[in-house]
């Protein structure tokens, strides 16, 4: 099981939005990767690399965007299916507006675990009943989500696929950082209650592998998405 991190950058500007002193999207593709999401991968158009500045040493992959008249649905489709190109056996992608900054680690080790629990649901976090980010989309819904019009907005995400038949699982998560954006300062949030024990109580280990790499391996740095590939790999 293979759970991606779809990073969605509207622009420059939101991409490296001034999260408590770090970029934005290095901000959130740090939690995602800790959390076990892999690949994670940042769809901003950057065009003097100051995305890609930001991500130096990030385990991510930048994906241009699809013009924007096609709207937000065609660019978490094109999210997903870069992912796939990546790593051909993600199974679900967690939808991440840039905006949505604050979410935790641990809140993505537990969507990751619920997707494992019920792998064909879409999963929603929410803190004290408030739907938010980011969003869990089992690859299987692909063809439901590139058939949204171009006014569906990410919000409208989990509602959408619900009508077209998708069972929708909303996840308490403890984590005001799935409710609250960047519009809220981080020392404003409400307190982190933690996240509710998984339903069949496994210990889980996404990332621990992290734990054993050398103290002087290499670090990669974010990489770049060859244009097109993508979209022929979400097709295939």
């Amino acid at each position: 099981m293979t759970v991606a991190a779809v990073i969605l950058a509207a622009s420059e500007t939101s991409a490296l939005a001034d999260a408590d002193g770090t970029p934005a999207v290095r901000r959130i593709a740090d939690t995602a990767w800790a959390g076990g999401a892999t690949p994670v991968v940042v769809c901003v158009h950057d065009p003097k690399g100051r995305a890609s500045a930001a991500l130096a040493t990030s385990e991510v992959t930048i994906v241009e965007p699809v013009a924007a008249a096609r709207g937000p649905a065609a660019q978490i489709a094109n999210g997903i299916e870069s992912a796939l190109w990546l790593v051909g056996r993600t199974s679900a992608a967690l939808v991440w507006p840039a905006r949505q900054v604050w979410a935790d680690a641990e809140t993505i080790t537990t969507l990751i675990a619920g997707h494992g629990e019920r792998p064909d649901a879409v999963v929603v976090p929410a803190y004290g009943g408030i739907a938010g980010f980011p969003l869990l989309v089992p690859v299987a819904a692909l063809p439901a989500v590139r058939a949204l019009t171009p006014d569906r907005m990410p919000a409208d995400l989990h509602t959408e696929l619900a009508a077209a038949g998708w069972e929708v699982v909303l996840l308490e998560t403890g984590d005001p950082g799935v409710a609250y954006d960047i519009g809220t300062a981080r020392t404003a949030l409400p307190a982190f209650d933690g996240p509710p024990q998984p339903l069949d109580e496994q210990d889980r280990d996404w990332g621990a592998a992290l734990g054993n790499l050398a103290d002087d391996e290499p670090v990669t740095g974010a990489g770049t998405m060859p244009a097109g590939s993508q979209a022929a790999a979400g097709r295939q």
